[in-house]
C-alpha cells in the first residue's frame, strides 16, 4: 500500500479509508497484511480525489456512483441520467410569493427551447426554479431577465457533452469494460465537466472587453474602479 501511497500521492490513511467505504477494491492479497496494487487501483484513487477535489462531491455521493461505473447495466442515456440524479442534490424550492412567478418562467422558456423531456418534478427543473424565486426575493430581475440566454449556453454545452459520450463510446460496446469506460465517462462528464465550465466562465468574464478584475468592474483599461 505504500507504494500505491506513492504513485498516487495519496496518503495510506486516505487509501485505507476509501477501503472501508468501499471506493477502492481490495488489492490481491500476498501474505499477511500484504496485497498487490496495480494501474486499476492507481486509475481508480484518481478518479475518487478527482471527484471529491474537483467535482466537490461527498463521499457517499462518489459510493453511489462508483457503484454505477462497477455494475452498470443501463443505456448511455440511462447512465446519464442516474450521473445526473446522483449529483443533483440541491432543496427543493421553498414556498413564497415569488414560487408560481418562478415556475411560470420556466415553463414558458422550456417551451419557447422544445424542452420537454425534463418533466417539472425533474430535479434540475426544481433546482432551477427554487433559484428563479431566490432572484425574485432579492430583485434581481436583470439576471431573471438573462435566462433565455443562459439557456441558450447550456443547449450549446450540453451539445457538446453527448457529443463527446458519442464520440468516445462505441455503440456496440457491451463488454464489462467498455461498460465500466461508457459510465466512468459519464460521471466525469458530469462532475468535473461542470466544474470545467464554472472555471471558464469565470476566466471569460475576465477576459471580457469591461473585465471582471479583482471584484470590480474595470471600467477603464488604464484603472479599474
Amino acid at each position: 500500500m505504500s507504494e500505491l501511497s506513492v504513485a498516487t500521492g495519496i496518503p495510506v490513511a486516505t487509501i485505507k479509508y476509501y477501503l472501508r467505504e468501499g471506493l477502492l477494491a481490495p488489492g490481491r492479497p500476498l501474505g499477511r497484511n500484504l496485497a498487490d496494487y496495480d494501474e486499476g487501483h492507481v486509475h481508480r484513487l484518481a478518479l475518487v480525489r478527482a471527484l471529491a477535489d474537483y467535482g466537490g462531491l461527498p463521499i457517499v455521493t462518489i459510493r453511489d456512483l462508483i457503484g454505477h461505473v462497477e455494475g452498470a447495466k443501463s443505456s448511455r442515456y440511462g447512465l446519464l441520467a442516474l450521473a445526473q440524479t446522483a449529483m443533483t442534490k440541491w432543496p427543493a424550492p421553498r414556498g413564497g410569493s415569488h414560487l408560481a412567478a418562478a415556475e411560470r418562467l420556466m415553463d414558458e422558456m422550456m417551451a419557447r427551447r422544445g424542452w420537454t423531456r425534463s418533466r417539472a418534478a425533474h430535479r434540475a427543473v426544481r433546482m432551477a426554479v427554487g433559484v428563479l424565486a431566490v432572484l425574485g426575493e432579492l430583485g434581481r430581475q436583470d439576471m431573471i431577465a438573462a435566462l433565455d440566454a443562459y439557456a441558450a449556453a447550456a443547449d450549446r454545452i450540453a451539445a457538446i457533452d453527448l457529443g463527446v459520450l458519442e464520440g468516445a463510446v462505441r455503440p456496440d460496446a457491451s463488454g464489462p469494460k467498455d461498460r465500466e469506460r461508457a459510465v466512468e465517462l459519464v460521471v466525469v462528464a458530469a462532475s468535473l465537466g461542470d466544474a470545467l465550465i464554472s472555471a471558464l466562465r469565470r476566466i471569460a468574464q475576465v477576459e471580457q472587453p469591461q473585465p471582471l478584475q479583482d471584484g470590480q468592474w474595470a471600467l477603464d483599461p488604464g484603472r479599474a474602479v
